[in-house]
């Protein structure tokens, strides 16, 4: 076998040109979702403190947003809504004027091929903050689904293009499912949640949406980060109820999960680069500890590299715009 001197790997690094020619994995904004928070009121684009560059949008300024994310070339966008009450039963989230019913109305007039996929959950509409009905301190699993099919019944009648069920119940993709063919809607695509962890990176989304539990918490239902085989478990499961791509949340800690999911399905994965992931790299970057731009694209391709073929990422404008500077 030779070795070196006849071996000498480096001789593919000399110079960009040749490393981009051997570049085994590619970071397109074609990978790439991006998730945006719609409020009512007018004329509100607030920021959310522990995500810099992110904002609570009314309306008029999400359009302003969605053109934006069309312009750079962003094929879709994921849409979380703060409600203007919220209840036990978080009824805003299947209302027909709720704000993301709203939103993909307003979305779809506008630019209608940009697609719109959207949340299905109750914590940020439910005034205890779980992701479902509560039964004493118990979520009560299949009283959930019927709201969850609810909500994503009211998303498509909308014009969402994808439904994202999100609240981790048994059988929430298998009821969706059939609520969607039954109410002539065979043609709407779902993307589940498959395998969302119970992960403390999710605390500045929490913040952004008020979405905390105000007690409990949700280790009952979201998978223990511990545990791989029961993520695969999980996905299988979605699959066979009829999700059409599946999600793994959050992306950089679960790299494992998002490559031995390549490995066993053939269905498309996303993965969620989560809150804190995103805001873990404007932390150190803004303190000059790292390079913001290198350390995002280096951890998004990292994604890709580990086999997903989306990427939901806050980063997914500033991305658009460096690949478009760099290549």
């Amino acid at each position: 076998m030779l070795a070196f001197p006849d071996i000498r790997l480096r001789r593919l690094r000399k110079t960009k040109a040749l490393r981009a020619l051997v570049r085994e994995t590619r970071l397109t904004v074609s990978d790439l979702i991006y998730p945006i928070f719609v409020t009512h009121g007018r004329h509100l684009r607030e920021p959310v403190e522990p995500m810099p560059g992110i904002y609570h949008l009314s309306l008029d300024n999400l359009l302003e947003e969605v053109n934006e994310v069309a312009r750079l070339g962003i094929p879709g966008i994921l849409l979380f809504g703060i409600p203007s009450y919220k209840d036990s039963s978080g009824s805003e989230s299947y209302d027909d004027h709720g704000i993301i019913q709203e939103a993909i109305r307003v979305i779809k007039h506008t630019i209608p091929d940009l697609i719109v996929i959207t949340d299905v959950c109750m914590c940020q509409y439910t005034d205890h903050g779980h992701c479902g009905m509560l039964n004493g301190d118990v979520i009560d699993n299949d009283a959930t689904l019927e709201i969850y099919s609810r909500i994503a019944i009211s998303h498509a009648e909308a014009g969402a293009d994808i439904i994202a069920p999100s609240g981790m119940m048994d059988g929430q993709v298998k009821v969706i499912r059939k609520s969607l063919d039954d109410q002539n809607y065979p043609h709407v695509p779902i993307m589940a949640y498959s395998a969302k962890h119970a992960s403390s990176f999710y605390g500045p989304f929490r913040i952004a949406a008020d979405s905390t539990p105000r007690r409990g918490d949700r280790l009952s239902y979201q998978i223990d980060y511990a545990n791989s085989r029961m993520a695969l478990r999980e996905i299988q499961t979605d699959i066979e109820e009829g999700a059409d791509i599946v999600m793994i949340k959050p992306a950089l800690p679960y790299l494992d999960v998002i490559a031995r999911a390549r490995d066993r399905f053939d269905h498309p994965i996303a993965a969620y680069h989560v809150s804190g992931e995103y805001s873990l790299i404007k932390a150190a970057a803004a303190n000059s500890w790292i390079n913001e731009r290198e350390a995002a694209l280096e951890s998004l391709t990292g994604i890709r590299r580990a086999g997903a073929d989306i990427i939901i990422t806050y980063y997914a404008k500033d991305v658009a715009s460096w690949l478009a500077e760099k290549y």
